[in-house]
């Protein structure tokens, strides 16, 4: 049956094609050339319905602009964040220039130049003005689009506070555990093949990380103090995406990445300018890890100094986490020497 349907398909299009070639034998033997049947009319109508055609793309782009300006990125909330604001919008007005300028002048081409009976095209193989005009123009462009966006990223990468606060977010399907270091400002030592039940960072019990603590849910920064981010990843590829803070960088297995930023607004302070009692900031995943993707998120808590080191204080560090395990363990290892009731010894 799939066979019979095929070639009846087939056979209607070969069909269609032998029609169509009648047609045009047709045509031709009447003396007169299938292009003579678009008239001067048409191609006068065709150009009027392109120039109409941009002109609606034009409105409809503005339309969504304007409909969905509120989806564009929320204000930015770090220091670094007006840069990568301003590098955006730089790029996008050139961007805009160029496909309006580049529009008007094909929609202008086919209004002003449509085609009618006995018009002959200019034609000419080369030009080497044309050529410099559409080459250098825009390698001129690019590059200093391209230099001042290497300016605005050594600038962000590249900000080398010596007071930051270190945090590791370790990233795993499909969850994110943030690690602070302790007094020290050093992270511990950690090691994949040190992960265990009660150990999923792969903690090494060498000491140092002692002092580390750790946290889920959400973690807390403060505000106009620079904060080193260091990322790890357990199984695949993942993105640390906060977009309120104009960061993201990814989760490499087997790799450390890192990025520093100082924010600049607290939770509460952003609460009152949207006039929204539940936002909080958020640490999201920016590339699809798997089935369970959009669940990947943990929540940032932007505050003063004065409350966090009293939410800091209320932490349990790694080895008041790890002590009661060890305790129980050592006991569950001891051997038992009394008799067991009832038996005779």
């Amino acid at each position: 049956m799939t066979f019979l349907i095929l070639a009846v398909i087939v056979l209607f299009v070969i069909a269609g094609i032998r029609v169509m070639s009648i047609a045009a034998l047709s045509a031709e033997l009447r003396n007169r050339r299938q292009d003579d049947i678009v008239t001067d009319a048409e191609n006068r109508n065709q150009g009027n319905f392109w120039a109409l055609f941009v002109i609606g793309l034009f409105a409809f782009f503005a339309w969504q602009l304007y409909a969905y300006k509120d989806k564009l990125l929320p204000e930015a909330a770090s220091a670094h964040g007006p840069e990568i604001d301003m590098l955006f919008n730089v790029t996008l007005v050139l961007i805009t220039i160029v496909f309006i300028g580049t529009h008007i002048v094909l929609a202008y081409q086919a209004y002003k130049h449509a085609g009618y009976k006995g018009k002959k095209a200019v034609y000419f193989a080369h030009s080497n003005k044309l050529e410099m005009i559409w080459t250098v123009i825009p390698a001129v462009v690019l590059t200093g689009l391209i230099a001042y966006g290497l300016t605005v990223w050594n600038d962000v990468i590249y900000p080398g506070a010596k007071d930051a606060t270190v945090i590791e977010l370790y990233s795993k399907q499909f969850d994110w555990t943030a690690r602070y270091a302790g007094k020290d400002n050093v992270l511990g030592r950690s090691d994949f093949r040190s992960i265990g039940e009660g150990n999923d960072l792969g903690m090494m019990e060498d000491g140092k990380g002692d002092d580390d603590i750790i946290v889920k849910g959400e973690f807390h920064i403060v505000k106009d103090k620079p904060v080193l981010f260091k990322f790890r990843s357990r199984d695949v590829i993942h993105s640390a995406y906060m977009p309120h803070f104009r960061a993201q960088m990814n989760c490499v297995p087997g790799m450390e990445t890192t990025f520093e930023f100082t924010p600049t607004i607290t939770t509460a302070e952003m609460r009152k300018k949207l006039g929204n009692d539940k936002f909080n900031y958020v640490l999201l995943c920016n590339k699809i890890c798997g089935a369970a993707h959009y669940n990947m998120q943990m929540d940032i808590i932007v505050e003063t100094q004065e409350d966090y080191n009293k939410w800091l204080s209320e932490q349990k560090t790694w080895a008041q986490v790890r002590q009661p395990k060890t305790q129980t363990a050592e006991i569950s290892n001891t051997p038992n020497t009394e008799p067991a009731s009832g038996v005779d010894m």
